[in-house]
């Protein structure tokens, strides 16, 4: 049952270079530079995006995750989430409106992963990049780099997969889509992908022996053409290859994985299917976990199983 719920709303990135990071998350990946704070933060938009900001980069001595924020549809639903997360056992932090720019109060929450979620009702929309709300063009003049149009996931690495999902689902209203069993060890749950809306995942959680790791942050493309035209921006200017182009078994989108300089994982991908309430989990077994990953090549890559930050 949806909770109100809406969409990933942003993500914090913690990078060991601003000025390296800043080139590949604007000039590479092709999102807008927005905006920076007095801390030294700064944040960026994918131009589709009606809120002001979806990506902020934090200056630190560890690349990683800080956290991950979801927009519910008003301050009533945020205050309701708010005491369901208590009842139901969290450690509840109100993050005063203003801390980050442009953004209302944030409700702060651990998941059973060790990762920071937030959830938010307000920011401060200031429309698509480059087009108009009035008769609008099909797409803005002037964009960078692989011209990502939203952010759309994250995958996250942590302990307690199964305790994630049961937060998720019986608490904010996610539903399972997907998920990787191991049928050899009673249905172990290796991998779990949830949404709250009609995309394939809106975060997805592997399971690892350390909690609160990041594997990576994700955006959208149009296309595999556009998928294609990312995989040789990366081979111009000589950024890391994880993996790809290929596509994927789980979701079945089509992808391409990459490094930002201070070793954060980002990926660019385009199609996937979609997921309605109705819609039964899909399953996969762990034993076909290579295809279900790289569904062309059907082996697994450790290095993309392995680095995390």
């Amino acid at each position: 049952m949806r909770k109100g719920v809406m969409r990933p709303g942003h993500v914090q990135i913690r990078v060991l270079d601003v000025e390296e990071a800043i080139v590949h998350y604007r000039d590479r990946l092709g999102l807008i530079e927005v905006q920076r704070d007095d801390v030294g933060r700064v944040y960026l938009k994918a131009w589709t995006e009606i809120d002001a900001w979806s990506v902020v980069l934090r200056p630190a001595d560890e690349a990683g995750l800080d956290f991950m924020g979801f927009k519910v549809v008003d301050s009533d639903t945020l205050a309701a989430r708010k005491q369901d997360l208590i009842d139901y056992g969290c450690e509840v932090e109100t993050v005063p409106a203003g801390e980050l720019k442009g953004c209302g109060e944030r409700i702060r929450f651990e998941l059973p992963t060790g990762h920071k979620f937030e959830l938010f009702a307000e920011k401060e929309q200031t429309g698509k990049w480059g087009v108009t709300d009035n008769n609008p063009e099909a797409w803005p003049e002037g964009l960078k780099g692989m011209r990502a149009s939203r952010f759309d996931h994250c995958l996250l690495y942590g302990d307690d997969v199964d305790g994630a999902v049961d937060l998720l689902q019986n608490v904010l209203g996610f539903q399972l889509a997907e998920q990787v069993l191991d049928r050899a060890a009673n249905d172990f749950r290796v991998a779990a992908f949830l949404t709250v809306s009609m995309k394939a995942h809106d975060v997805a959680f592997v399971r690892h022996p350390e909690k609160g790791k990041f594997h990576h942050a994700s955006f959208y493309l149009e296309s595999w053409n556009d998928v294609l035209r990312a995989a040789d921006l990366i081979s111009m200017h000589d950024i890391p290859l994880d993996i790809g182009p290929t596509r994927h078994g789980l979701t079945h989108g089509q992808t391409i994985y990459f490094f930002d300089p201070s070793g954060n994982r980002s990926e660019v991908f385009a199609g996937g299917d979609y997921t309605y309430p109705d819609h039964p989990v899909v399953t996969w077994d762990a034993d076909k976990l290579g295809k279900a990953i790289f569904y062309h090549d059907r082996e697994l890559n450790e290095n993309f199983l392995g680095v995390v930050t």
